[in-house]
């Protein structure tokens, strides 16, 4: 028996390792602004959250030169970086399995739909995966907005049967927010051990991929 009807699934730092585009991407923009360059630690906090919010909060930005650093970077991203990315090792099995379950899998991600679409096209996990939804170019659509467009594309309407896996304080509190359970994984670039996640509301806490499906099944 399983616990859920629809798991979903965020994609940087969960789905796949998308560190070396999407730093690459970051890095060009800094250099191309002629912004002070940053260290590695905090380069890495640009992974996962908007990038217009990664640059207010490390350069103190705000106003419309967020929306050209928005632009600079997704150009970039999407002409150079987009497919530096790895899957986690175990994860075809968790969401190949869900679908041998008959578990509906969805993809709820910061990532600019286009994207996040054309980049789990090329690793194909649209072979599992119908739902898929990212972010908008302007930074309007919330965690909790996209992870609401999953369930509502899924029909599955009781949300005590829908789970969001994810490995930041963004997909736990949308998932919060919305009022579904969430999954916890460590081996991305938020939560880096149980202690982390102790911290928040999860009804789990994978070390591994293959170990999502302890939670579900």
């Amino acid at each position: 028996m399983s616990k859920y009807d629809l798991v979903i699934f965020d994609v940087d730092g969960t789905v796949l390792d998308t560190s070396s585009g999407v730093l690459s991407a970051v890095q060009y923009t800094i250099d191309k602004l002629g912004y002070d360059k940053i260290d590695d630690k905090t380069l890495a906090t640009f992974i996962g959250p908007p990038i217009q919010d990664s640059f207010a909060r490390v350069y103190g930005l705000k106003g419309d030169i967020l929306q050209t650093i928005a632009t600079i970077f997704r150009d970039r991203y999407k002409d150079v970086d987009l497919l530096k990315a790895e899957p986690y090792p175990g994860i075809y099995d968790v969401i190949r399995t869900l679908s041998e379950n008959n578990i509906t899998s969805a993809i709820a991600t910061y990532k600019r739909e286009d994207y996040a679409v054309t980049l789990l096209k090329h690793f194909r996990f649209d072979e599992y995966i119908d739902i898929m939804h990212g972010g908008d170019h302007e930074n309007k659509l919330k965690k909790k907005d996209i992870i609401e467009i999953c369930i509502a594309e899924s029909g599955i309407t009781d949300k005590s049967r829908i789970v969001m896996v994810g490995d930041t304080d963004h997909d736990a509190i949308g998932a919060q927010q919305v009022g579904v359970d969430f999954i916890a994984v460590t081996f991305g670039f938020g939560f880096k051990n149980k202690e982390d996640v102790d911290k928040i509301k999860a009804v789990g806490c994978a070390e591994k991929a293959i170990e999502i499906l302890d939670y579900i099944i």
